[in-house]
This record gives structure tokens, sequence and C-alpha cells, in this order.
């Protein structure tokens, strides 16, 4: 397969497509945690109860033309093999933890856009991913299909405390709203210190780009609710909006004030990143990361015009460890993974300027 078609088959929507502010905000993602009432939770279920789960979620799929969305598909995490398990991860479709239990499954649009992991910490986590800075309409998705669910499945619903979950901190709403930032001009600046305790401090969790315990590769920040217990699904929506206007606005100013205090190292930086993406013959996972970081800036403010400003969401999730051997077809070693990397970033970068 060649790499055009290979990155042609492998991109998701939110990679490809342009949503508001996306030159700062990556993507928007609304998930809504949800459990069936009568069944233990996967903390303590049985085999027989996870296998109940993903019937009733069939079940229900074969009625899905009411949904009058994308095509939804169960894939069973037990008949896929453990690369392909990687590579739904890599695209933020799964978690981790799923990829771990037992008698799991997911539903996945055509679009990707919608996964609804099941078994997972509860037995229904309904997930909807949209391009830039667009979590009320990720919600209003997740509520169309959160609801067409319930005309046929009974939740696990107390009238004081709201949804019941596994974890204490999303019972209530079980909503979790994030969005992935491009925050290169506050990390330059030595901003981030300073912000993220005062993110946190306001209810909001900062991650990296595949959430708890990642590390912020390429300047990419994860930024989520943390309560769910007393506020609507919108006002929790709200305030994170809010937050998001907020931290535009600083990385805005940051990378004016690159500009203006710094523009020839700014400029130097940036094409050296370019020139090593172009040049490279072996790349490691986090200095890609940071090169593309930088080209993407570039491009931004118009340095770079040549170029794609969506090579960043592409490349960042292609170059993956389980995109790579996937592309490769077979198992690599780290080293051979890095050669494969510097590889695949250097032809999709010729295929922009053809």
């Amino acid at each position: 397969m060649s790499v055009e078609n290979f990155i042609n088959k492998a991109k998701t929507s939110w990679m490809c497509s342009e949503g508001p502010d996306s030159d700062i905000v990556l993507t928007s993602r609304i998930r809504l945690a949800r459990n069936i009432k009568k069944i233990q939770f996967p903390t303590i279920f049985s085999k027989e109860d996870a296998s109940e789960i993903i019937e009733i979620l069939n079940k229900r799929l074969q009625n899905q033309e009411t949904l009058e969305l994308e095509k939804l598909e169960l894939l069973k995490m037990d008949n896929l093999q453990q690369l392909e398990k990687r590579v739904l991860v890599e695209k933020h479709l799964i978690s981790p933890q799923l990829v771990e239990s037992e008698q799991s499954a997911c539903i996945i649009s055509e679009n990707e856009e919608i996964s609804i992991m099941l078994n997972e910490e509860d037995h229904i986590r309904i997930q909807c991913i949209k391009p830039g800075l667009q979590l009320l309409e990720a919600l209003n998705l997740a509520d169309k299909i959160d609801d067409w669910l319930e005309q046929e499945i009974d939740y696990a619903y107390h009238l004081e405390m709201g949804y019941l979950t596994s974890c204490p901190t999303n019972i209530g709403t079980g909503l979790r709203a994030s969005v992935m930032l491009h925050l290169p001009g506050m990390v330059l600046t030595q901003q981030m210190k300073r912000i993220i305790p005062a993110i946190n401090h306001l209810g909001l969790v900062v991650r990296g780009m595949y959430g708890e315990g990642s590390e912020a590769q390429g300047n990419i920040f994860q930024i989520s609710n943390q309560i769910t217990l007393g506020k609507s699904e919108k006002d929790i929506v709200e305030e994170l909006i809010s937050v998001v206007h907020q931290l535009i606005e600083q990385e805005k100013k940051a990378r004016k004030v690159l500009v203006e205090s710094s523009n020839i190292e700014l400029e130097d930086r940036i094409y050296r990143s370019y020139g090593t993406l172009c040049h490279s013959r072996i790349i490691e996972t986090k200095e890609a990361a940071q090169c593309l970081s930088d080209v993407r800036l570039g491009i931004d403010m118009e340095y770079i015009k040549n170029i794609s400003k969506n090579i960043l969401n592409e490349l960042l999730i292609l170059t993956q460890p389980g995109f790579l051997q996937l592309y490769a077809g077979e198992q690599m070693t780290p080293n051979e993974r890095d050669i494969r990397r510097a590889t695949l970033i250097r032809e999709r970068l010729q295929m922009e300027v053809k």
C-alpha cells in the first residue's frame, strides 16, 4: 500500500477537518458514562453479565436506522489482534483500559466521530469527537445517541444523585467534556507552570494527549472537567468553553510576544524542525512530536505556507507505534519504528509539495 493510500484510509474526520479555533483547539470530546439497571458494575460483574451487556447493545444496533446517523459497527475486543487494538487507542476511539478488560467491545461509526465502549469502567461509555472547539455540537450528538439507547435500555439512575457510575467522581451527569489544545506559545514563553495550577483550581484537569498518566508531547494538552455531580451537562460544557476561550487568547498573546521579542529565533526553530522532518532518516516519537508542533506553529503563523495545518493532527497519530507497524504489516523493534517513522513523515511532507 502506498503511503498516500494508507494515510487516506487511516485518517478520521477530526484529523482532516477544520473546526472553529482549529489553529489552537485540535478536538472537542464529550463522553457520557452509563450503566444498566440491575447489573453489577464492571469492577465486580461476571463474564455472563459482560456478555449480556454486549448482547443488549448489539440488539439495539439492529434498529439503528431510527438513529439517522452514520452506520455503527460492533467490534468485540476478543476478535481483534493486539495491534488493531493499539491503533484504536492511538486514534482515541477506545481507552487502554478497554483493551485490558475481559469480554469488552466497542461500537464505532463509519466516520469515527462516535465510539461507544462496552464494559470498560462502566457498562456503556458514549464518546463523540469533533474537530476544533465544538463541545456543544459534540454534546448534542452524544445526547442524541444516549436518548436513542435509553428508549430500550433501563439505566441505573438515582432521583437525587443522577446517573450511577463505577467511579464516584462521575456520578450525576456522567459527563466528561475535554478539549485537546496546541499551546506552543505558552510553553515557549514558560507560562504553563503558572497556568496549570490555575486551571486545576477551577476544578479542571490538565493531562497529556492520551489522558491520565500521559505526557504532554508536542505541546498538546488535554483539559477536562473533574466533577459531574450537582451541575447540568450544559453548565459543565459552558464552564469549560469559557476557560478554553481564555486559553486561546493567552496563546495568541504568547505567540505575538514570541514574534515581537524573538522573531528570528522563532523562525530558525520552525525551519530547523521542518528540515529535521524533511530529511531525518531516524526519529523518536518525542522528537517527532516536538518538530511537528514547531512546524504546525510555523503554518499557523504563516512562516510556512505550502503545507496543510492538519498535518500535525494526522502525523501525531499516524507516527504512533501501532500505526507504524500496521503500515509496515509487521511487528517492529523500537529502532525499526524510528526508521519507519522518519520515512513516513518524509513521504507525507512530499505529498504536500507536489
